[in-house]
């Protein structure tokens, strides 16, 4: 979770390529395309749990979380993960999610 909400932090930050018009937290959840596919499920307008919310704050703070500290987009592949997706560089995997950052330079915001 910490890692996703480094993502999500980054995306907010980031001010370019996919992120131009992302200006808060709900923009980026909310985005379409490209947004968080939670927000089509039931649960995820359940009550956040106080230890969900205190590893959000963890995040929103500024920790930062290799492979994601740079990272602007993740998934969950069958296999190994590709050495680029979409063009963007891996950065990482941490458990059954690949991370990957833009090209350095690309996005100085992150």
């Amino acid at each position: 979770m910490l890692l996703v909400g480094n993502v999500g932090v980054n995306r907010v930050r980031a001010d370019c390529l996919d992120f131009k018009q992302i200006r808060s937290i709900e923009d980026m959840v909310y985005q379409s395309p490209g947004g968080f596919e939670a927000v089509q499920k039931s649960y995820f307008y359940q009550r956040a749990r106080p230890q969900d919310i205190a590893l959000a704050r963890r995040v929103i703070n500024g920790e930062r979380f290799v492979p994601a500290d740079r990272a602007l987009w993740f998934f969950k592949p069958e296999g190994s993960c590709p050495a680029q997706w979409y063009g963007q560089w891996n950065s990482g995997r941490f458990k059954s999610h690949c991370f990957f950052a833009p090209a350095e330079g690309a996005c100085p915001g992150i």
